[in-house]
């Protein structure tokens, strides 16, 4: 647990920590999540916690409070929320540098709803670069499409396919 001269610090998820991330995941809003479609029971969210879900996880300390959390996924995917009133203060600007620094590697991506223009910028403002699409197609097909595929895109469309949800990838390499 180190901390910075600006008293924010990454702290390692616990199972003590459960009620604290419910709370935070209450304030999320699902229509821009990619993960959380409806709101889990408080025992689904205890087993989530519980099941060591991603390859890193922290809690995000502001002063000694807890304002948010972050991960990296098994697949090297950063995650990152903070609660509402902490946002826009660049305390999530040194989370993500922070947890880069303790998890160096060549490459980290981000999996974006593009519904949240908030996380993309966030990301962007960090360095990321938008590099593919995927669509979820109604046949429950999904389709990785980079930037360059909007005539795949409209191929699709005309061909009957609904987009039930797509996911910006975002990509930094260091």
């Amino acid at each position: 647990m180190k901390k910075s001269s600006s008293s924010i610090y990454l702290k390692f998820v616990t199972n003590s920590d459960t009620e604290f991330l419910f709370d935070l995941l209450k304030e999320r809003d699902p229509r821009a999540s990619i993960s959380h479609k409806k709101m889990p029971s408080y025992d689904e969210h205890v087993n989530f916690v519980k099941s060591n879900p991603y390859s890193k996880w922290y809690i995000i300390f502001k002063s000694e409070q807890k304002v948010g959390t972050i991960y990296l996924s098994k697949n090297y995917e950063i995650g990152i929320f903070l609660f509402k009133k902490f946002q826009g203060n660049n305390i999530g600007n040194f989370a993500l540098n922070e947890l880069m620094k303790k998890n160096p590697r060549k490459r980290f991506l981000a999996n974006i709803n593009p519904e949240n223009k908030k996380s993309s910028r966030f990301f962007k403002n960090n360095g990321f670069k938008l590099i593919q699409y995927e669509f979820h197609l109604d046949d429950k097909k999904s389709k990785n499409l980079n930037l360059h595929d909007k005539t795949k895109i409209e191929f699709y469309k005309k061909k009957g396919y609904r987009i039930i949800q797509h996911v910006y990838m975002f990509e930094k390499n260091l």
